[in-house]
């Protein structure tokens, strides 16, 4: 139970830092396309170096010393990615959303309408990461865990940013884009609580878990997050952020493992 609550607390913080990002847009400090395209692309970089380095190679090492070397880990890890992946992907297939730029995507359901159409997209989103923290926390990976919701906290920051900027560009007050930025942040402690939960149903899983988590977060690297920072022809500033936010968060595993 202790490590739920820890994966529980641990998410809620990187979730609100969402709302701490989202703080500029009060003041009328709307980013520009092409620093905001910087900042998505350095969030990429940091989800995708926290997906191998604190996720995929500790299950890796848990699958080696509970099945030995071989093929098990190994078919583990491509499996549990495969599954990860596929799950956002259905979720992102059957449920209605908007994005900013592209519109309308998945099944259409006149109930959902409005803002809760952008909120839904960024749910898609917000809840790989929670519950990355929270499988990571819940089996008690130590500073591994640290450096992941680190890095996870610090790219909420910027997303926070450009969700509150893309609701103010379609039509929305800066109070209720800042509102509902910050609010999406809190779908990460529901995903940390699943992922807390889940870890601690059996030893078995935690492997499983972490690559499943893993899965999750390469699916919406891939599908959302690097389009939407080439879609306005700033791939270059963007692909620098992703280099820098994948070293840092590097530095920072290998730093914290120490």
């Amino acid at each position: 139970m202790d490590s739920i609550l820890v994966a529980l607390f641990a998410s809620t913080i990187t979730g609100c830092l969402t709302a701490v990002g989202a703080l500029p847009i009060l003041f009328n400090r709307a980013p520009s396309e092409r620093f905001n395209d910087t900042l998505l692309g350095f969030a990429a970089g940091v989800m995708l170096a926290a997906s191998f380095f604190s996720l995929i190679i500790p299950s890796i090492d848990i699958s080696t010393e509970m099945y030995g070397p071989g093929p098990w880990p190994a078919a583990i890890a491509v499996i549990g990615i495969l599954l990860g992946a596929g799950a956002i992907a259905m979720a992102d297939r059957l449920s209605p959303h908007r994005h900013f730029v592209t519109g309308h995507e998945g099944a259409r359901n006149s109930k959902v309408t409005g803002v809760w159409l952008f909120v839904i997209a960024i749910a898609i989103h917000n809840f790989p990461e929670g519950l990355s923290v929270g499988v990571a926390y819940g089996s008690n990976q130590g500073d591994k865990a640290f450096s992941l919701a680190m890095g996870i906290g610090l790219q909420n920051m910027p997303e926070g940013l450009a969700v509150a900027a893309g609701l103010v560009a379609v039509g929305y007050s800066r109070w209720k884009a800042f509102w509902v930025a910050g609010l999406t942040g809190l779908i990460e402690p529901l995903g940390g609580l699943v992922g807390g939960i889940f870890v601690n149903i059996s030893n078995v899983l935690l492997p499983w878990a972490l690559v499943f988590a893993a899965g999750t977060m390469l699916f919406v690297i891939s599908h959302e997050i690097i389009p939407e920072t080439h879609r306005q022809g700033h791939h270059r500033r963007a692909t620098g952020g992703l280099m820098v936010g994948l070293v840092l968060m590097l530095f920072f595993d290998v730093w914290l493992a120490a």
